[in-house]
């Protein structure tokens, strides 16, 4: 029995990281193929002659996640000259205006512009921080420092310049997490990469990185304060 457990073990290590990685991308092409669908059935109920060939398209296998790929790629090319940044500066001023609309367009664009924009300092590095207690270390990211109405309160109080944004996620869903705002004395920045401290988080501390000569535990410095949300 203790053979055969071995055995069925080893098998499943081996099935066990295609099937996830199988499951993850047939799930984003779902959601592509769903943006496809949705609008193909829009323009259905707007233009009546796109019945019969919203049925034919609807028929291709992979048509919609091609296309919105596509459309996604452009649109990154076209905004990336002065005519896509006038007409990009066009449209947000158009959903700014728009009530309702414009507290998620502008909360979920603020963010997003954190996380991706490649001058920003969201998840620039990965740290050490004492948490939920002392004695008790995580591995966290660094996001930033304190902006807007709490660095003026933390200012207030001699604060200012003393503390950083931390993010700790949880494992093995990095997605979910606590925002910290943790003493800057008090966070050990790591040689590890932002991509290996994530796996080393999400394998809950079994894929270690390798260990890389770090020439002082000194706290991360940062330039400039950053605007962001967290968990």
């Amino acid at each position: 029995m203790h053979r055969l457990r071995q055995y069925f073990v080893t098998g499943l290590l081996v099935w066990l990281p295609a099937a996830i990685t199988a499951w993850v991308l047939l799930w984003l092409m779902g959601i592509l193929n769903g943006i496809f669908l949705s609008v193909l059935s829009a323009l259905e109920a707007v233009i009546p002659g796109m019945v019969t060939v919203g049925g034919q398209l609807r028929r291709v296998p992979g048509l919609g996640v091609i296309l919105v790929t596509v459309i996604i790629f452009g649109t990154g090319v076209f905004v990336a000259n002065m005519v896509g940044q006038w007409w990009l500066r066009r449209w947000d001023a158009l959903m700014t205006r728009i009530p309702v609309v414009r507290s998620i367009y502008s909360s979920v664009k603020q963010v997003s512009d954190t996380l991706f924009s490649g001058s920003g300092q969201a998840f620039s590095k990965a740290v050490l921080v004492q948490f939920p207690h002392q004695g008790a270390w995580t591995v966290a990211f660094l996001t930033g420092r304190p902006g807007g109405e709490v660095a003026a309160h933390l200012a207030a109080r001699g604060l200012g310049d003393e503390l950083v944004s931390v993010y700790v996620p949880t494992t093995p869903n990095p997605t979910s997490g606590y925002f910290l705002l943790a003493r800057r004395a008090d966070v050990v920045e790591l040689a590890m990469s932002v991509d290996e401290a994530l796996k080393y988080v999400i394998s809950m501390g079994v894929v270690a990185p390798p260990a890389r000569a770090q020439s002082a535990p000194a706290a991360p410095a940062i330039s400039n304060p950053v605007s962001h949300s967290g968990k």
